[in-house]
């Protein structure tokens, strides 16, 4: 396994060699270098001031001490929220008008996998351009440690509260009818922060919140990354609770997924789509949601007679496209919510807050909710080839096959077939040979045929 160095953060494996595992080493020298671009980037600071928060994965409690001990050591004050949702962080930032922030978190990645998170004085994730050079300043090994009455100084702070008491504010999070609806909900939190934050703004809500895998413990019970077939617990516990809904987040909390009162997924493209059509009820604007993410957000939009723009998959990504487009509402097709005028960053916590005011003022099931929005299936595919593929060709090669549709390549090739409603992209991954190929339609047969019919189209490139 190799360190993986992206617009996403600094990821590895727990144990191993440097450059193949995210070793104390590589956390040090991370740490270092955005330390020294921090000042660059904010220069003229008597005092700099950085947030560390972490989810609750073993290695959690190590890497907080490096990263809060190599701050102090490169002059830099820091507020350790140590166990805190990624969004908690973000949020936190901005609470403490901080220079920046660190989150310890591999997001969905299983167990051993660790990452830094980087931020900005925003809160916000650094974008390519502040993440390029920091790297190349990681590896030229530019570092400027403080004489010994410069050093940092550390608090520690628990933002949970602030953050709740943020979301419960919010003027489209509507309490009472939240509260008159009685709701009972089962909540997953894969034995991470969201079993500590999760469970406090529902009964905040007055939801009856029955929890599962809520001790935080980072001993994941089941693969965390919230997809239906890792969530079979929650489902079953749902139906047996006769409860309302099953609320499923990731090991730091950005992403939310939900499960019907009757067991089935509601989908997590489906998130976003539902959050989108409450806020567009009551505030009109465009929308954004990655390359990959399904039709429905675009087709919705379109209906409250507004414009739907796509971006580059990637965090970073949507947020640039929902600024540029001054969106009302974000986020990716992954359970990722991004609501800009609480904070531009994927939260859970708004997401299900919103998603319960719309399903209260509804009066309906998740399953009778679900069959008002334009109905899609997605086949997520992938083809591995030999490394001496060049990948850029058969993108390029797709793009000019089918010119006469409308194509989009700002990351991958995208091919829309709108006659049909009917959508393929594909992407090269960044750390292995293989092309990822994500197709949609309105059945299931339709995407697994599409999905199947570019799989051919490739094979037919390579062998020629």
């Amino acid at each position: 396994m190799t360190l993986i160095k992206s617009i996403s953060g600094i990821r590895g494996t727990i144990g191993g060699l440097p450059g193949e595992a995210l070793t104390p080493p590589d956390i040090v020298k991370f740490v270092t270098a955005y330390s020294y671009r921090l000042k660059k980037r904010l220069p003229g600071k008597n005092r700099y001031k950085v947030v560390v928060g972490r989810d609750a994965r073993i290695s959690g409690e190590m890497a907080e001490q490096l990263v809060c001990g190599t701050l102090m050591a490169c002059g830099v004050d820091v507020i350790n929220a140590s166990l805190s949702s990624t969004p908690t962080v973000e949020m936190a930032v901005i609470f403490e008008k901080a220079d920046g922030g660190i989150i310890l978190t591999a997001s969905h990645n299983p167990r051993q996998w660790n990452a830094l998170k980087l931020l900005n004085e925003k809160g916000e994730f650094l974008n390519a351009e502040e993440g390029a050079k920091l790297l190349e300043c990681a590896e030229r090994g530019e570092f400027n440690f403080s004489e010994i009455d410069q050093l940092g100084i550390i608090t520690k702070k628990d933002f949970t509260k602030q953050h709740i008491e943020a979301v419960l504010s919010y003027p489209l999070v509507d309490t009472e009818a939240i509260y008159r609806a009685g709701f009972t909900a089962v909540v997953d939190a894969v034995n991470s922060v969201g079993g500590i934050i999760m469970p406090q703004l529902l009964e905040a809500l007055g939801v009856n919140c029955i929890k599962v895998n809520c001790d935080p413990t980072g001993q994941f019970a089941h693969n965390p990354e919230p997809l239906p077939e890792h969530l079979t617990e929650l489902s079953s516990r749902v139906v047996k609770e006769g409860a309302d809904l099953g609320i499923s987040v990731d090991p730091d909390v950005d992403r939310l997924a939900l499960i019907c009162e009757d067991g089935n997924p509601f989908g997590e493209e489906y998130t976003l789509v539902a959050v989108a059509d409450y806020i567009l009820r009551n505030k009109k604007g465009s929308t954004v949601s990655n390359l990959s993410s399904s039709r429905a957000l675009r087709d919705i939009t379109e209906a409250a007679g507004c414009d739907y723009f796509a971006s580059a998959v990637g965090e970073v990504n949507v947020v640039t496209e929902m600024k540029r487009v001054e969106a009302v509402i974000g986020g990716e097709g992954n359970g990722g919510v991004i609501v800009p005028d609480l904070h531009y960053g994927r939260d859970a916590m708004i997401g299900i807050a919103l998603f319960l005011s719309l399903l209260a003022k509804e009066k309906l099931t998740l399953t009778a909710l679900k069959t008002k929005y334009p109905q899609y299936s997605i086949s997520k595919n992938r083809i591995e080839l030999s490394p001496s593929i060049d990948v850029d060709k058969i993108l390029s090669e797709i793009k000019n096959k089918y010119s006469h549709k409308r194509v989009t390549d700002i990351d991958g090739v995208k091919v829309d077939f709108d006659s049909e409603k009917m959508w393929v992209h594909l992407r090269k991954s960044n750390t292995e040979p293989i092309i990822r190929i994500y197709a949609e339609a309105p059945t299931e047969d339709q995407s697994s045929t599409l999905a199947k019919e570019i799989m051919e189209v490739i094979n037919e490139i390579i062998s020629t």
